[in-house]
């Protein structure tokens, strides 16, 4: 499985995106090309990515309009967006940028540190989140594994051992449960809020069947 951020990098020059790889080589993550606003949205439509490196002015659409198009949509209004610009651009580029939805802007040419510094933040984050989401998705396979063991103790209350079992299951689940909301998004915090009325739930109802055993 490869474990490689995907870096998108967007700029209708060929220069600036070999530039921009020698940067960012060191990272070691997947640097992805795009030549244009269009190329961009294409590919994400069926990757994920950690950033965006955007240049401002491309021919067709330029690099406000493609941003805009990208917090548009569902899946990808949450991804960051760096702003590429000439060190002499419009004074005015700054305000449309962070009103199209950049977290950042910087100017060509790139310090190379600085660069990698604010790239590699975001690739950090984006591997964080990851983690938190793989763990929930493992939380709730196991959740759903313990309603089936319930469901199995009500149909034979006799298995005393199966109730112990279960019970324990469900206390490791709560263990990891509590780990992984120290570190959960606020943005995404609704989900976790419904994993733990769901192992809140089959908490109640495994300790009703150990209070019902003999």
């Amino acid at each position: 499985m490869d474990d490689k951020a995907k870096i998108l990098l967007v700029d209708d020059r060929e220069e600036n995106l070999i530039a921009l790889e020698a940067i960012l080589s060191s990272l070691d993550q997947d640097l992805v090309r795009a030549r244009s606003g269009e190329d961009a949205l294409k590919a994400l439509l069926t990757e994920e990515y950690a950033v965006i490196l955007l240049d401002v002015v491309m021919p067709g659409m330029d690099g406000f309009e493609t941003a805009r198009d990208i917090k548009r949509r569902k899946k990808t209004r949450d991804l960051p967006i760096i702003f590429l610009t000439a060190v002499n651009s419009d004074p005015d580029y700054a305000f449309r940028g962070y009103a199209a939805g950049a977290v950042d802007f910087i100017s060509k040419p790139f310090d190379p540190w600085v660069l990698r510094a604010k790239v590699s933040v975001f690739v950090e984050l984006h591997n964080k989140n990851k983690q938190l989401r793989d763990q929930t998705a493992l939380l709730r396979e196991q959740a759903a594994l313990l309603r089936e063991q319930k469901t199995l103790l009500n149909e034979r209350p006799d298995e005393e051992a199966a109730l112990v079992h279960a019970r324990d299951r469900l206390a490791l689940v709560e263990e990891q449960a509590e780990a992984v909301g120290k570190h959960f998004p606020p943005a995404r915090r609704d989900d976790f809020d419904e994993l733990t009325r769901r192992l809140t739930g089959l908490r109640q109802a495994l300790d009703g069947e150990s209070s019902a055993a003999p």
